[in-house]
C-alpha cells in the first residue's frame, strides 16, 4: 500500500509542477551578467545590477565545493563568460562556460591533476524534458549547472555569449 501511495505522491508532484511549466516569458530581453548562487540553488539573471528573473537549478553531485579536477562532480566558482553554445548537445541546449580560466589550470596542476572542463548550463538530457521541474530533486549533473527545457530555452535567448557569470558557493 505504501508503494502505491509514492507513485501516487510523485505523480501528483509531477502534475502540479508540469501546470506551473509556462513557455518562455522574456523576450527580446537582453542579460548582462549571470549569477549562480550554489548554495541557494539559484541562477539569475541580470541587467544593468537589476534582476530579470531567477530560476531553480540541479548542480553537480558535491555540490559543497568549488570544483578541483575533472571527475569530482563539483561545479565551479569564480568568474568566468558564456563563451559558445551548443543547439546539439546531449541535453536540451547548452551555454558553454568558460572554464577552466588560468588560475584554475594553475591550481590543478599544482595538485597533479586535470581542471576538467566542458561545464555548462543545460536543459536536461535529451528524450527526459517529462521530468520537468522534478529534476531538482537532487543534484545530478557532472558539475554542470541544470535547469528545465523551457527554461534552457528562455536563458539561451536572453543571454548572448560573452555574458559574465559569477558562480558563487
Amino acid at each position: 500500500m505504501s508503494g502505491v501511495f509514492l507513485a501516487a505522491l510523485v505523480v501528483a508532484a509531477w502534475c502540479v509542477c508540469a501546470i506551473r511549466q509556462t513557455r518562455p516569458r522574456l523576450p527580446g530581453v537582453r542579460a548582462d551578467r549571470v549569477l549562480v548562487r550554489k548554495a541557494a540553488r539559484r541562477l539569475v539573471l541580470m541587467r544593468q545590477g537589476r534582476v530579470l528573473k531567477s530560476y531553480r537549478m540541479a548542480l553537480g553531485g558535491q555540490p559543497g565545493k568549488p570544483k578541483e579536477c575533472e571527475g569530482d562532480q563539483r561545479t565551479p566558482e569564480g568568474k568566468y563568460v558564456i563563451d559558445r553554445r551548443n543547439p546539439r548537445s546531449a541535453f536540451h541546449l547548452s551555454l558553454h562556460i568558460s572554464y577552466p580560466d588560468q588560475a584554475d589550470i594553475f591550481r590543478a596542476a599544482e595538485r597533479g591533476v586535470s581542471p576538467g572542463g566542458d561545464v555548462v548550463i543545460h536543459g536536461l538530457p535529451n528524450g527526459y524534458g517529462w521530468l520537468g521541474p522534478l529534476h531538482r530533486l537532487r543534484d545530478w549533473t557532472t558539475g554542470c549547472i541544470a535547469v528545465t527545457n523551457l527554461e534552457i530555452e528562455e536563458i539561451w535567448n536572453a543571454v548572448p555569449d560573452g555574458t559574465e557569470i559569477e558562480i558563487a558557493p
